[in-house]
């Protein structure tokens, strides 16, 4: 059979974004619906988590149990930063704020695969190396490692060892791993953005809130860069993220909220033939309109 007869290997490919993952997980309630077939799961940071999951258990159920996971969280889930943890790290002199043991639990008492490869659906899962940088794909071995090291925020987590390496954030390398995806054999990519809090009226104060946003926003550039660039190897198209979002990446009081939003949205948007678009967001990602709208609302 010639290549271009084959069947097209399909990519779901998860960003990261903080508690905006949750946005992922109603795009997953609508594209579940659909029996969407996939071949690969990429995904790094949050977006890793929510990959894991999908790919242990990819049915309708599976996503619920998703969605259930989500609306029980609470920012001290993932991220218990105090004071009191903070001066810790300072006196001890470390180089993070906070273990990621809260973060160990969930995965430790959600997901049902151990290993990476007990997947339903083949699994990547991208870090960064915290010396040089690189990328990082973890598609074997312990689940809960792989994902801990996907999701170290650097500051607020520790580096995760694994052999020689030092293992941080994936979102430092590659925050929407297209990149990854192609050089895995998919032809045919569907990425599920967090999006960003693109109506924010001010920058956020807390730490790590700041390190997401600022992920987040690199990410959306570098979103639209690699579709271009890998136009030409896979047929891309990128599931629309909420837009206007005033809700920060640090806050996990409104995840029922975006899951239902997004599950809307995606719905309606598959409905108009979504997934048969290629290319970047109809939308500019300088989000022009409501940004000038929020800008004079402060004048």
């Amino acid at each position: 059979m010639s290549t271009s007869s084959r069947p097209p290997r399909t990519a779901l490919v998860f960003s990261g974004g903080g508690s905006l993952g949750a946005i992922q997980v109603g795009m997953l309630q609508a594209l579940s619906q659909v029996g969407l077939p996939v071949d690969m799961v990429v995904g790094a940071s949050v977006g890793a988590l929510n990959g894991a999951f999908f790919a242990a258990d990819p049915s309708v159920v599976g996503v619920r149990r998703l969605a259930d996971v989500w609306r029980s969280l609470q920012r001290r889930d993932v991220f218990p930063l105090t004071v009191l943890a903070g001066l810790r790290a300072l006196l001890l002199g470390r180089d993070h704020l906070v273990e990621a043991r809260a973060l160990q639990a969930i995965i430790g008492r959600t997901l049902g695969a151990r290993r990476i490869e007990d997947a339903v659906i083949a699994l990547h899962i991208v870090a960064a190396d915290v010396l040089s940088g690189e990328e990082v794909v973890l598609s074997s071995g312990d689940l809960g490692q792989a994902l801990r090291a996907s999701t170290a925020i650097p500051v607020v987590f520790p580096a995760v060892a694994l052999g020689e390496r030092r293992l941080i954030d994936g979102s430092v390398c590659s925050n929407t791993p297209i990149a990854t995806a192609v050089r895995l054999g998919a032809t045919r990519i569907v990425v599920l953005p967090t999006g960003m809090s693109c109506a924010l009226r001010e920058p956020p104060r807390n730490m790590a809130a700041l390190a997401l946003h600022v992920l987040s926003l690199l990410s959306m550039r570098q979103l639209d860069r690699d579709i271009l660039h890998y136009a030409s190897q896979a047929r891309i198209t990128v599931v629309p993220p909420l837009c206007p979002l005033a809700v920060s990446a640090f806050d996990f009081s409104r995840t029922a909220w975006l899951i239902e939003q997004a599950s809307r949205q995606c719905t309606d948007w598959l409905n108009a033939g979504g997934l048969d678009r290629t290319g970047p967001l109809d939308a500019p990602l300088a989000h022009r309109d409501h940004l000038e709208t929020a800008a004079s609302g402060l004048g």
